[in-house]
Parts: C-alpha cells; structure tokens; sequence
C-alpha cells in the first residue's frame, strides 16, 4: 500500500473512529436479532419445523481477530453450530474466515461442557454449518458453495496427499428476485431483499443517499416492510446505512486509486501486479481494518494478520 493510499483511509477512519458504540451493527444483524426470526430463517435454509425460539442458543463471539463482527450471527439449535454471515462484497476466503470463527466456538463448547479430549471415548461435537448471505451488486449464483481446500497449495511430488482440513461456506444470493423459494418460506429475508432494493432504485434514479434512504425507510413503513424494526428504530437504522454506503463508496475510491497506482507502477513492477494488489488492498481489507480498529483492536499484529506489512501497520497505529 503506497503512502497516498495510506493517508487516504487514514483520513476515514478519523471520520468514523468516534461513532457511538451502538451503530457497530449492520441492518442484517438486527433485522434477525429475535430468535424468533432466527428461527425462522434456520427453518427456511433447513428445510426443518422448529417452533421453540427458545431451543436456539445464541453463541456469537464478540472480539474475533481475523473478522468483522458487524454482521455475524452464530448460534446452537439441534446439535447444530450454525454461523451465519452477511456480505455485501464477494470474498473468496469466507471458508478461511469460517475455519478461524468455528475453532473459537468449538473451544469455547469443550469448555463450556468439560469435555474430555484426551480420553478413550469418542467426543460428539454439535455439525458446523456455515452461510453466508450476499448481497452486493455483483452477478453471483442464487446458490453456490466455497471450499477451504480450494486455497491450499501442495506438494507437486507428494500425489496421494490430501488436506486435513476442509470448511464449506454456503453463499446465498439474497439481492432481491433471487432464492424465491427461500424468501418465500422467509418473509423476514424478503422484505429485507426489498428494502435495500428500493435504496438502489432510489440512488439509481438520482437520489443523494440520504434522499433514497428516507424515502426506502418511509415507503417500506407504509407498505409493511420490515415496519417493527424501521418504525422503533428509524434514526439507527438511518444511521448504519449511512455508514455502509459511505464505506462502500470509500472502498471503491481505493479500488479505483489502487488500479491507477498499479496501472503507473506497472511500467516498474508490471501492470498486472500493481492492479491486482491495488484491487487486493482497496477492496478487500478495508472494511475489516476499519471495524478491527473502529472496535480498539488495533495492534500490529491484528493489522498484519488482516494482510497488510508491519511497516504500514506502525503507520497506522502511529498516525490515527
């Protein structure tokens, strides 16, 4: 990450470093915040009949190193682990990030229950499902699976090795007009869909984002669309929208610097290289050093294990 970029997002994180505590949270965490509508979409994704909200153990983490936490929802019902995500930029290393979350909760479940891992006897442990709910403005499946074991290199010479370790991550296209059977069986996600579709159509009209979001907000009040959540909490909700498109539109800023920088160091260093890491650095890292450090969890160390050199990492830690 060259210094122009650097000071950049230096700059934003100021702007957003001090934000009341309370607006950490996406709208897709707390439009699913009840278990009763947890349930509902576990119910929906399963294909089960649960009636009990109460069966449903909340377990979510709250200072995880290698994720954001803004949207992340883990909990237990049935002998499940359930971790549930929400995307709104297409990752490939959710498998990775899902391995890291799922240690944790499974450390944190021995514990909890004094089991036994040294002994004779076969310890059950509750299955691992992990999805991921995307809905950025990218063309994806409606419904497709990324593979832990997708990103591991192999010794070319060794040709029966195989990894000891896999991690599936489920993503689901929840942008609205996609999974309609799903968002049939959940009328929580479908409105959902809705509402942030009704926020673009606003902004593609010609909108400012303020504009599209006040309007979205009072449209889906009259229309019975996510009402409960916008009508008790209307200026929270005003709020993290505001906070997730202007994060959005600053990470395509830095995207858009990264490929002009590695476009004029590709003369040096090639083209393909300088994009690439500009691509790498803008749009993939951003938001989650924002909320490692928005969250005070700014050492080194965590600014590093997101990607980024030690040397760019003192900087950080020395210039905000």
């Amino acid at each position: 990450m060259n210094y122009k970029r650097t000071k950049s997002w230096l700059k934003f994180i100021r702007r957003f470093r001090f934000h009341n505590r309370k607006y950490k949270d996406r709208l897709f965490q707390r439009v699913f915040q009840d278990k009763e509508d947890l349930l509902e979409l576990y119910n929906a994704i399963n294909g089960t009949d649960h009636q009990n909200p109460e069966e449903l153990e909340i377990t979510t983490l709250e200072d995880v190193i290698f994720m954001s936490m803004k949207n992340d929802k883990s909990f237990m019902i049935s002998s499940t682990m359930n971790l549930y995500e929400h995307q709104s930029t297409v990752n490939p290393n959710m498998p990775v990030r899902g391995l890291l979350y799922f240690a944790q909760l499974y450390d944190e479940y021995i514990k909890l229950h004094d089991l036994n891992m040294y002994g004779h006897k076969l310890v059950k442990l509750p299955m691992p499902q992990y999805i991921v709910f995307y809905n950025g403005t990218e063309k994806i499946p409606d419904d497709y699976t990324l593979l832990l074991s997708d990103a591991f290199e192999s010794d070319p010479s060794a040709k029966d090795m195989e990894p000891a370790l896999e991690c599936k991550a489920r993503i689901l296209n929840v942008n609205s007009g996609h999974n309609a059977e799903l968002m049939n069986k959940c009328r929580r996600l479908m409105h959902y869909s809705l509402f942030i579709a009704r926020i673009r159509q606003n902004i593609d009209r010609g909108m400012p984002i303020e504009q599209a979001i006040d309007e979205s907000i009072s449209y889906c009040i009259r229309h019975d669309i996510l009402k409960d959540v916008l009508l008790k909490n209307r200026s929270e909700v005003r709020h993290m929208l505001l906070t997730e498109f202007d994060e959005k539109k600053f990470a395509k800023s830095i995207w858009k610097e990264g490929h002009e920088s590695g476009y004029t160091e590709g003369h040096e260093s090639g083209y393909t290289e300088g994009h690439n890491s500009g691509y790498t650095e803008g749009c993939e890292s951003i938001l989650e050093i924002l909320d490692a450090i928005n969250r005070g969890n700014d050492t080194v160390e965590k600014l590093t294990a997101l990607g980024y050199d030690a040397k760019t990492a003192q900087e950080v830690l020395e210039k905000k």
